[in-house]
């Protein structure tokens, strides 16, 4: 009886996890696209967009406490309006962001943009502290109520905030996906990224699509930084840097450039870290991101999803 008791506990265990890794992996795919986007355009790693998530959580908690001054207290008018406002802001700062950083050094060296982006992320770290304090910062639960699903001895819990993420997130993912493989913007994008000169040559304006990646990535960011907020209620200046590196690996493990990939490859992270959690150590979690990053790179380096790159002669 105490093994079969011990076998259920563990089943329980594994299905929670199961679901606490899903919604985590969402939300680290949506950050994922920034990254490969970025990179499926320019070829570079846009170091501060992990920064960029974590302001649009402030602008989350800014947008939900003035709708609430205005006496708006139902949650779906609350969301929506949270999600406009942190979306709408979120995409400026990537605009400002490419322009600033990126635009000014595009036909210098490739060091010179990732040095740049590691100074955009240090301003907006130091923004953030100077503007709202450096301690932790917080909001109540707006979502509440579960429902349990009675699994042998044990149970397992889907919280409403999570199953709103997981909705969110799939809506999100499907309408970029749309968006890029459907509309004229999309095929611009694919035509910069496959050959950006060819693509001016045929009219496109190549430094328009690349600012409009950085808003599109932003934009997905925001959305990352409202659920997750939305989720755990808590949120400091310097949350953007360990997430951050998680969605860079959740695009590495699918393939840098992969816009499926990159929702692929969140999903895996999310569901491998949570299962590490929740059934070997909980506090080696982030070792345990960090160390599939370098197997990753070591291993293959192109991803899940990924082709190995080339050398054109």
């Amino acid at each position: 009886m105490t093994d079969v008791h011990e076998s259920a506990l563990m089943d329980g265990i594994f299905l929670q996890q199961m679901v606490n890794g899903l919604t985590l992996g969402s939300v680290y795919g949506l950050i994922a696209i920034g990254y490969t986007m970025v990179y499926g355009i320019i070829g570079m790693i846009n170091f501060a967009h992990g920064d960029v998530y974590m302001i649009s959580a402030y602008l989350a908690a800014i947008g939900l406490a003035v709708l609430s001054f205005f006496g708006i207290h139902s949650f779906p008018f609350l969301i929506l309006g949270t999600l406009i406002f942190t979306v709408v802001v979120t995409g400026v700062y990537g605009f400002v962001i490419e322009r600033v950083a990126y635009k000014p050094l595009r036909n210098s060296t490739r060091l010179a943009p990732l040095i740049s982006a590691i100074g955009i992320s240090l301003i907006l770290q130091n923004y953030a502290q100077i503007a709202q304090g450096a301690k932790q910062q917080g909001i109540p639960t707006l979502l509440e109520g579960a429902w349990r699903f009675n699994i042998g001895s044990g149970f397992v819990q889907i919280t409403y905030t999570k199953a709103f993420i997981l909705l969110v997130s799939l809506i999100g993912m499907a309408a970029l996906t749309y968006i890029i493989k459907y509309t004229k913007l999309g095929r611009m994008c694919r035509a910069t990224q496959q050959d950006r000169k060819m693509a001016s040559i045929l009219g496109i304006n190549t430094d328009r699509v690349i600012s409009y990646v950085f808003v599109i990535g932003a934009a997905m960011a925001a959305l990352a930084g409202v659920l997750i907020t939305l989720n755990y209620g808590t949120f400091d200046f310097y949350a953007g840097f360990i997430i951050g590196i998680k969605a860079f690996t959740a695009a590495v493990l699918g393939g840098i450039g992969s816009l499926p990939g990159a929702m692929l490859g969140g999903l895996i992270l999310g569901v491998a870290e949570s299962q590490f959690s929740g059934l070997i150590n909980s506090d080696y979690k982030d070792v345990f991101s960090f160390a599939l990053l370098v197997l990753i790179l070591i291993f293959r380096p192109q991803g899940l999803l990924g082709r190995p790159h080339v050398a054109k002669v």
